[in-house]
């Protein structure tokens, strides 16, 4: 919908400006001279304010490609951010690691503890209207969106194969999920449902990850779970000055709600989509001295238009490593996946089909597991010794005051 903004319009011309040698209007960089590993100066290119050389035939691209080149100018030192305070929190669960807790957008003291979030968000996200198959004014909520009857889990429009799954009511399939709503870890302390947030990378309306995101939500729904599946729609993007945008408190609060996460993503370029990795980038590796994301399980899919390639799960891996997510170890990659759904947006029966219901009942399962342990299995000899000397977890701004944050 932005196609003819401006913006995309200035960034399509540069892209397709050709790189004329010798010419300061026709490109924005000169080639390169590969018998050196390193830039040398183009003897065509003449000066800027003084004979200075430089590899590029415009000012504007010298003042990236070539800085050195450019008049200096002062640098004005940024204000140094204060962190905010993080307070120990002498009252968590023996057996488990101690927790800290961070202000919230309503000033209220949160308890970040992972054996503690199921209460500790409560008041913050579990709005009545959060509950609903469309965002409210603000553009947050719309969580159930994935079902046609508000008051059903696990409903969908057209035909409903998700009972078929559940239960093979009528004997022919051999197989269901039954089984699974009744699992329990041996010694099991946490009883609530498990708490899973569903992500997918595209704003179509009409998306297929969209699509298959809400069925995913309406499979974990049957197996007992508690799903909410985020809405990208409105989510800025990366912006540090946009910190307390209601849809970035919206994100970042159900992940700390979560204890279980589904990726699904578009391939576009042969990587993950821009709608996608730009959800990931709001979700902070640290806010303060709180870990929002460790400890919680990752199941990962994507989409393709073609033919089947897992470009995308293998980066979401990374991505789920890098922030300290155990992946699920089964995977979903879709091809064609205009074949693979019906006019209401329903999967149909196939083995791509299968592999889905796969995933999201490992996924039941690896969460159900891993969140009795997961406090106990992310305490870090190096973060005790940091609470040992600080008497909490450091932040940025303590290893650099100057950057405060990223």
């Amino acid at each position: 919908t932005l196609a003819s903004s401006p913006p995309a319009q200035s960034l399509r011309a540069l892209l397709e400006a050709p790189l004329r040698r010798g010419s300061r209007g026709g490109g924005v960089l000169a080639p390169f001279n590969r018998s050196k590993r390193r830039h040398r100066p183009n003897k065509l290119s003449t000066t800027m304010k003084g004979a200075t050389k430089y590899c590029c035939y415009s000012a504007a691209a010298a003042e990236y490609c070539c800085p050195a080149a450019m008049p200096k100018t002062p640098v004005v030192p940024k204000t140094p951010v204060v962190p905010k305070t993080v307070l120990r929190d002498t009252t968590a669960k023996p057996g488990y690691r101690k927790g800290y807790v961070f202000q919230s957008k309503t000033h209220q003291p949160v308890d970040t503890t992972f054996a503690a979030a199921h209460t500790a968000l409560d008041e913050i996200t579990s709005a009545g209207d959060g509950y609903s198959r469309a965002p409210g004014e603000d553009g947050v909520g719309g969580w159930l969106a994935h079902r046609s009857d508000l008051g059903k889990p696990g409903s969908g429009p057209g035909l409903d194969w998700i009972d078929v799954v559940r239960s093979d009511p009528e004997g022919t399939v051999g197989a269901s999920l039954d089984y699974v709503r009744g699992f329990r870890p041996a010694g099991a302390a946490l009883t609530h449902p498990p708490r899973i947030l569903v992500l997918y990378g595209s704003l179509r309306e009409e998306s297929f990850s969209r699509k298959m995101a809400h069925e995913c939500a309406r499979l974990l729904e049957a197996m007992g779970a508690d799903v909410r599946v985020f809405n990208p729609n409105g989510l800025p993007v990366r912006d540090p000055a946009l910190e307390r945008h209601p849809k970035v408190e919206e994100l970042r609060n159900l992940s700390i709600w979560s204890e279980g996460h589904v990726w699904v993503s578009p391939e576009l370029h042969g990587s993950i989509s821009g709608v996608f990795k730009n959800q990931i980038d709001w979700i902070p590796l640290s806010s303060g001295s709180v870990r929002p994301t460790q400890g919680r399980c990752a199941a990962i899919m994507q989409i393709e238009g073609g033919s089947q390639s897992f470009n995308c799960v293998n980066e979401m891996r990374k991505l789920a490593r890098w922030m300290r997510m155990p992946c699920v170890t089964n995977q979903s990659s879709v091809a064609k996946a205009w074949q693979e759904f019906d006019e209401h947006g329903r999967m149909k029966d196939s083995s791509y089909r299968d592999r889905v219901i796969d995933v999201m009942e490992e996924c039941y399962k690896f969460v159900m597991i891993m969140r009795e342990h997961a406090d106990y299995l992310v305490d870090r000899y190096s973060e005790r010794k940091q609470v040992a000397a600080l008497g909490r977890l450091s932040t940025i701004g303590d290893r650099n005051p100057a950057a405060g944050g990223r």
